[in-house]
């Protein structure tokens, strides 16, 4: 993704700011639901993307759609402006709400479901996250039909893979080799 190392640059920054101002967590939630806005309106996102459209316009608009937002959080919106970068502005949200968590102990578990998950599931995987790490835990919800049930359960580095698919794959395994 093209210019990361400015958004984590970007990112930092606004978190030394808003922890020096004992904003950071209610910036942190104004990051999300800037990544989340970004991430499903295609409106949005191509609005902050499209070159043609003036910066003064992408600042007005983003000030609009957020108004409620912290001072921080608007003062990133005016460096966006005055340094042209509003396109880079989804990837600052996502790096701001990693760094946070990595500063506060938490870890995000990423869980991939052929289906969104319900709160049965959710409990079932909180349970399996608690014997894998100490940490505090968020999970992170990620769909993808194709591996037609059960869950996959990524905390950094380990792994634990519960879906059907995989089942299948290690009796395929197990039946071409009998």
């Amino acid at each position: 993704m093209a210019g990361t190392r400015a958004a984590i640059r970007y990112a930092k920054a606004i978190l030394d700011l808003a922890n020096s101002k004992g904003v950071a967590e209610a910036v942190n939630n104004d990051m999300k639901s800037i990544a989340n806005a970004i991430e499903t309106n295609t409106e949005l996102s191509t609005f902050i993307q499209n070159p043609t459209t003036t910066v003064e316009v992408k600042e007005s608009a983003l000030l609009e759609v957020f108004a409620n937002v912290n001072g921080v959080t608007k003062g990133l919106f005016r460096l966006l402006f005055e340094n042209k970068r509003f396109e880079i502005l989804d990837a600052i949200a996502v790096e701001y709400n990693k760094l946070f968590d990595e500063n506060n102990g938490v870890e995000v578990a990423k869980v991939t479901t052929a289906i969104p998950m319900d709160a049965a599931l959710e409990a079932k995987v909180l349970a399996k996250v608690a014997t894998l790490s100490d940490k505090k835990i968020t999970i992170e919800n990620v769909v993808d039909p194709s591996i037609i049930g059960g869950f996959i359960l990524r905390i950094g580095d380990n792994q634990y893979n519960a879906s059907v698919a995989n089942r299948l794959q290690v009796l395929k395994r197990e039946l071409t080799q009998n």
